[in-house]
């Protein structure tokens, strides 16, 4: 049960903290190792649109330490259907993304006092859900944050998915035409 101080900060039982560190110690195991492994993960593409999926999961499941999931991406783009390729790897980038709402679920441990934060937290008040999407949508470094904000907000985690699979999914539409772009224009 979370109780709430005379001073007005919220206290957690020990087994909560206990889960929540826990879980933030497993976050940054997995994105460890997936950063360590990177070049094996990458040979998820000989297995077609499901290791594109597979590849992008991967890619967004690692937290601050970003993986190149939109050069794959584009890169299967030249090799496969572009509009299949964005629907894997989009769709792939949303579920791998639960990882940063993961982490904002278990306490917003890793952010707490950063300007970033702070900002994407506000954009989270006032536009709410719209700020996943867009956030999804333009390549940045703030997308992590918005999903420890969603998490810390208790957002529902499908709306989540969501908002997040549709920025990515049109994201990863434009780096696949790009990739097909590209491969027409060197061919």
């Amino acid at each position: 049960m979370v109780q709430t101080s005379a001073a007005g900060k919220t206290k957690f039982t020990r087994t909560q903290v206990i889960w929540r560190v826990l879980l933030l110690l497993i976050l940054v195991a997995v994105t460890v190792a997936l950063f360590i492994f990177r070049t094996q993960v990458q040979e998820l593409q000989a297995f077609g649109y499901p290791g594109i999926f597979l590849f992008s999961l991967l890619s967004n499941a690692t937290i601050l330490f970003p993986l190149p999931g939109v050069v794959f991406t584009s890169a299967m783009g030249a090799v496969f259907n572009p509009g299949w390729v964005a629907l894997a790897a989009g769709l792939g980038a949303a579920v791998g993304e639960l990882s940063g709402y993961l982490a904002g679920v278990s306490g917003q441990i890793l952010f707490k006092n950063n300007d970033k934060y702070e900002q994407v937290l506000g954009w989270m008040h006032k536009y709410g859900l719209w700020t996943i999407l867009v956030l999804a949508f333009i390549p940045n470094p703030l997308f992590d944050i918005a999903g420890f904000a969603a998490g810390s907000l208790k957002i529902p985690v499908w709306k989540f998915l969501l908002f997040c699979a549709v920025g990515k999914i049109m994201k990863m539409l434009v780096f696949a035409f790009l990739g097909a772009g590209m491969f027409l224009i060197f061919a």
